[in-house]
C-alpha cells in the first residue's frame, strides 16, 4: 500500500507507469486485428494441435492463434538479439563497443540489432506462411496478398520492437518481458475458462493436486529469483584522527539465476526453427532432402525429444547469457580500483578466478531449474493424461519474475527520489 502512495506522489513516475500501461493496451488491441485473407479457424486448430506453435502462441499473447498485425510477436527481435550477443563473444570489435564503449556504444549495438530485425522479420514470415500453406491452413492466396500479407506480419514485429524499447526507456520494467507478460495475463480469462469448462467432480483430487503444486512452483521462483550467494567484501578505508586506518565490511550478492528469463524466452525463439525449417525442406524435390525434413519433423513430434532438446536449449543460454552479463576479470578489476577485495583472496586475477568458480557453481542450480521449469507442462501431462491441467512453468516464471523486477524498479525510483525506502 506504501508504495502505490508513493508513487501517486510522484507525477513523474505515475506518468511513466500511465504510459507503459497505456503502451500495453495498444499491444492488446493491435493483437487482436486479424491479417485479411487468412482462415482463422483453421490456425487455431492447428495451433492447438501443435506444441511448438502453441509455445509461439502464449509468447505473442494469441497473436499467432488470432494470425493478427503481431502474428510473430517478439520472435524475430529475440532472434536478432541472441545472434548479436553470440558476436560479441568471437568479434573483438563488436565485444569492445557492447562492452568498452559505455552508452554510445550500447546504442550503436543496439541499432545494430534493430537493422538485423526487419531482415529476420522478412524471413519468418515467408516460412510462416510456407509452412501454413504446407498444412493446408492457407490454400488460394495471390501474389500480392502474400506481399501484403508478409509486410503487415514484418511490420507488427517492428513495431512491437519500438514499442518495447519505449517501455524499457522508462525505468520501470524490461520491454520484451512486460509485453510477454501482458500477452500471458491476456490469456487468462480463456485459461481459467476452459479449466472450468472441463471440470469434472470426480476428479476433485487431481485438481487439488494441481492447486498446491502451482503454489509450489510459484514459491520456487520467488525462492530462486530472490536467491543469493554473498561474498563477503572488504574496503580498505583512510582516516584521519587517532584511527589511521579502518575497514569497511560489505558484501557481493551473486543470484543463483543471474540470466533471469532470458534463456526460456530465448530457447523458445530458438525451438521454432528446426520445425519451421523442416517443413520448408519438405516442399523441395531432392528425396534426400525430403527425408531429412520428415525424420526431423518426426523426432519433434515425439515429447520426450522435444522437451529434452528444449531442457538443454535452456540449459546452454543459461551459462551463455551469465557468461555475458557477468564478468568476473571486470568485477575484480572494478574491487581492486575502488580499494576492495575478497576476504582471504588476493586482488586482481585470484579474485577474478575464485569469482567465476563461485558463478559456476551456483548457475548449475538456477540453470537446472529453468529448464525444469520450462519442461513442466510436459511432466504434468505426462503424469495426469490430461493436458488442460498442465501447469505453464514457463508462463508462470515470466509472470513472478517480471512482477518482482518492475516492483524493484519502482522501489529503486523511489528511493532515488529521496523517499524512505519501503
Amino acid at each position: 500500500m506504501k508504495r502505490w502512495l508513493y508513487i501517486a506522489k510522484i507525477p513523474e513516475l505515475r506518468n511513466k507507469l500511465l504510459l507503459v500501461l497505456s503502451l500495453l493496451i495498444v499491444y492488446r488491441l493491435v493483437a487482436s486485428v486479424p491479417i485479411p485473407a487468412i482462415d482463422i479457424e483453421k490456425i487455431k486448430a492447428f495451433t492447438e494441435s501443435n506444441q511448438i506453435f502453441g509455445l509461439l502462441d502464449i509468447f505473442s499473447g494469441g497473436g499467432f492463434s488470432n494470425f493478427s498485425l503481431v502474428a510473430l510477436g517478439l520472435g524475430p527481435y529475440i532472434t536478432a538479439s541472441i545472434i548479436m550477443q553470440l558476436f560479441t563473444m568471437v568479434i573483438p570489435s563488436l565485444n569492445r563497443l557492447y562492452k568498452e564503449e559505455g552508452e554510445q556504444g550500447r546504442q550503436i549495438f543496439n541499432q545494430y540489432t534493430r537493422m538485423l530485425t526487419v531482415p529476420l522479420a522478412i524471413i519468418q514470415s515467408m516460412s510462416t506462411l510456407t509452412l501454413l500453406k504446407s498444412q493446408n491452413i492457407i490454400q488460394e492466396i495471390t501474389s500480392l496478398q502474400i506481399i501484403v500479407v508478409i509486410s503487415l506480419m514484418a511490420a507488427g514485429t517492428i513495431g512491437l520492437m519500438w514499442l518495447g524499447e519505449i517501455i524499457t526507456n522508462q525505468k520501470v520494467g524490461n520491454g520484451i518481458s512486460l509485453i510477454i507478460f501482458a500477452g500471458i495475463i491476456a490469456n487468462l480469462p480463456t485459461t481459467i475458462n476452459q479449466f472450468i469448462l472441463n471440470f469434472n467432480q470426480a476428479d476433485m483430487p487431481i485438481y487439488l493436486l494441481y492447486i498446491i503444486i502451482t503454489l509450489a512452483v510459484i514459491y520456487a521462483i520467488i525462492f530462486i529469483t530472490e536467491g543469493q550467494r554473498n561474498i563477503p567484501i572488504s574496503y580498505s578505508k583512510k582516516s584521519r584522527g587517532a584511527l589511521l586506518n579502518s575497514q569497511v565490511d560489505t558484501y557481493l550478492p551473486m543470484k543463483v539465476n543471474q540470466a533471469g528469463v532470458m534463456p526460456i524466452i530465448f530457447a523458445v525463439s530458438l525451438v521454432l526453427f528446426p520445425q519451421v525449417i523442416a517443413n520448408l525442406l519438405l516442399q523441395t524435390n531432392i528425396d534426400w532432402v525430403r527425408n531429412i525434413a520428415s525424420n526431423i519433423n518426426t523426432f519433434l513430434n515425439n515429447q520426450v525429444a522435444y522437451a529434452s532438446m528444449y531442457f538443454i536449449l535452456v540449459l546452454i543460454f543459461t551459462y551463455v547469457y551469465t557468461t555475458i552479463v557477468f564478468e568476473p576479470k571486470a568485477v575484480a578489476e572494478s574491487l581492486q580500483k575502488q580499494g576492495g577485495f575478497v576476504t582471504g583472496i588476493r586482488p586482481g586475477a585470484k579474485t577474478a578466478q575464485y569469482l567465476q568458480y563461485v558463478s559456476n557453481r551456483i548457475i548449475i542450480f538456477g540453470a537446472i531449474f529453468l529448464g525444469l521449469i520450462a519442461i513442466l507442462p510436459f511432466i504434468m501431462t505426462g503424469f495426469t493424461g490430461n493436458q488442460s491441467l498442465a501447469i505453464g512453468g514457463t508462463s508462470m516464471l515470466i509472470v513472478v519474475s517480471v512482477i518482482l523486477e518492475t516492483m524493484k524498479q519502482i522501489d529503486s525510483q523511489i528511493i532515488f527520489r529521496d523517499y524512505d525506502s519501503l
